[in-house]
């Protein structure tokens, strides 16, 4: 069993806090065990805790595209939640609403994609929105003033990072602003590929 299968079989029976109690499963992370490029979202959505891979939903569905489109190949991209259970309150019917982790939900995930880096060994890590880069580089980070810049590794956390929005902020928006929120994104993956390129 590889690293990564091993964590995943760890994680699948975590209950460090209260949210593995309403979720279907835990979601780990996926892609190549060496991937070049890991990228964090908050937690999984409906979708993904429904199927069991992250970023299956349309947030994911969305991302593919930013992808595609800054020439980057999905397949060899290593992605991760920094929260591994889906937090959720009941809508209307069968709707499950998502509802933002609070820092201890957070906190209490932090070993999962810690041992996620540690196993990939990632040239950089895309932080994907404000829980994912306040969980790996703390509160001193803004996504609207930190965003599209690839910050260089430090002795807490060896690995270049770069902080965009998550593309769930991307579909929240309304048009045009949609448009221009996912060419912002799609810049922001494309300095990614130029830096993994170069």
């Amino acid at each position: 069993m590889t690293s990564l299968a091993r964590l995943k079989a760890e994680a699948a029976a975590c209950t460090r806090c209260d949210l593995y109690r309403d979720a279907t499963q835990t979601v780990f992370g996926e892609g190549p065990a060496r991937a070049r490029l890991v990228m964090i979202g908050e937690q999984p959505g409906d979708k993904e805790d429904l199927d069991g891979h992250p970023f299956v939903g349309p947030a994911g569905r969305l991302l593919d595209r930013a992808l595609d489109e800054a020439g980057i190949d999905r397949r060899a991209v290593y992605l991760t939640n920094a929260v591994k259970h889906f937090k959720w309150k009941r809508g209307s019917g069968k709707v499950r609403l998502h509802q933002k982790p609070n820092r201890e939900e957070v906190r209490a995930c932090a070993c999962w994609w810690e041992a996620e880096l540690q196993t990939v060994k990632p040239d950089l890590v895309v932080l994907l929105g404000a829980t994912a880069a306040l969980a790996v580089l703390g509160p001193k980070v803004r996504v609207t003033r930190d965003r599209g810049q690839i910050m260089a590794p430090t002795e807490e956390l060896p690995y270049a990072t770069l902080v965009t929005v998550h593309p769930s902020a991307v579909l929240r928006a309304r048009p045009p602003e949609r448009d221009v929120a996912f060419a912002d994104l799609v810049r922001d993956l494309r300095l990614v590929a130029e830096s993994l390129d170069s």
